[in-house]
Order: structure tokens, then sequence, then C-alpha cells
């Protein structure tokens, strides 16, 4: 790739609101993950908050596994697109079935995923860190799901 060739990772293939709440959740914490402390500092807040310091730090370390090895071991560099942007990017969309694949247990397709990604030696190291992290999103949703079907209470 040169200056002139544009990085194919980033070119829009669909929008996030087509994917499912496991999906968005993992394209929007692999944003938020790689765009500095600030926000990974908010990723910690929301996963904290969400299911409990323990969980939270469990998912959180899932997460940063997961980006590290991504960003050590990448076949080439993996793009994405800012943390506000409606787009889903191809290689986003790579990440998000991955980790669907994954916390479904569908573990050869999760390989395919993960290859896509980083150098085939690294994908194996990947698989546990992606279910671990689809069960904290699934239970995230769940719990705001939860939480937003509540009646309100007038006091």
């Amino acid at each position: 790739m040169n200056a002139l060739t544009p990085n194919r990772g980033a070119t829009k293939i669909g929008l996030l609101r087509d994917l499912d709440p496991v999906e968005i959740g993992a394209v929007l914490y692999l944003r938020m993950w790689c765009n500095g402390p600030d926000a990974q500092a908010q990723v910690w807040s929301d996963f904290a908050q969400t299911l409990g310091p323990a969980r939270g730090r469990h998912a959180l370390k899932s997460l940063e596994t997961l980006c590290q090895v991504i960003t050590d071991h990448a076949r080439r560099p993996v793009m994405r697109h800012e943390v506000t942007c409606a787009c889903l990017g191809a290689d986003e969309a790579i990440f998000a079935h991955f980790i669907a694949a994954s916390g479904a247990g569908e573990r050869e397709e999760a390989m395919m995923f993960a290859m896509l990604l980083v150098r085939a030696d690294f994908a194996p190291l990947m698989l546990a860190e992606a279910e671990a992290l689809a069960l904290a999103l699934k239970q995230i949703h769940q719990i705001e799901t939860r939480h937003a079907a509540r009646p309100r209470t007038l006091h």
C-alpha cells in the first residue's frame, strides 16, 4: 500500500444500526479504546457501572487484550471510523462478527474472522478474550434493556 492506495479496511460497508446489540457494542468499544486514555476511562466507567467492578474489570481486560493483540500483530493497520460515526467500516465489521461468532460458540467461524485481522499464529490466542467480551456485551445489553423497560415512578 502506498499514499495513493486507500486502505480498504476503512471502506464503508454498512451502518452500525444494521448490527445486533453485541456487534454494535464491539464496534463502539473498539473505537473508544483506540481513541486514547480519556475514552478508555469512559469504557471502564461504562463496564463498571453496568456490570459492577469485578465483572467490569474482567470485560475491560478482555477488550484491552484484544486491542493489544490487534495493534501488535495485525496483518495490516486495522482501520476504524470515529466513535460518533454511523458508518460501519470493513475492519470494524470483521471485528464485530468475530466477537459475535465467539460469543455464539462458533469457534471455527470466529477463527476465520480473527485471521482476517491478525497473523494466523495469534488468532487462537484471541478466542477466549472474544468469548468473554461477547458475554459481557450481552449482559450489558440485557441490563440496559431491563432498565429501559422499567416504568418511571412519579414522586
